[in-house]
């Protein structure tokens, strides 16, 4: 989710290709230090292969779900709101 939360942020402020692998590289760095740390606490230091497992299939599923209508819906939802934006810029142009 936090992901799809850089994804649509993405959609508001345009990047570079430049940038948007920067950030690619800060926040994968992140998520992996973050996942490794709850799983060495949760496990007591000991990493299971079911776990690793556990989490991309976790990743996998909420990819193909979930994350897919979540950015269709934003994506319809800023083109309308831009739509709109000129809209009123229109108006106060011609007032």
């Amino acid at each position: 989710m936090t992901y799809d939360l850089l994804r649509v942020f993405r959609i508001f402020v345009p990047h570079s290709y430049v940038f948007v692998g920067i950030e690619d590289m800060v926040f994968w760095v992140y998520a992996s230090l973050t996942t490794f740390s709850l799983l060495y606490e949760q496990n007591d230091g000991g990493l299971r292969g079911y776990v690793i497992v556990g989490v991309f299939l976790g990743m996998f599923l909420y990819d193909r779900t979930i994350s897919r209508f979540f950015l269709k819906f934003l994506k319809k939802f800023w083109k309308y709101l831009k739509m709109k934006i000129r809209i009123i810029f229109r108006r106060k142009k011609r007032q």
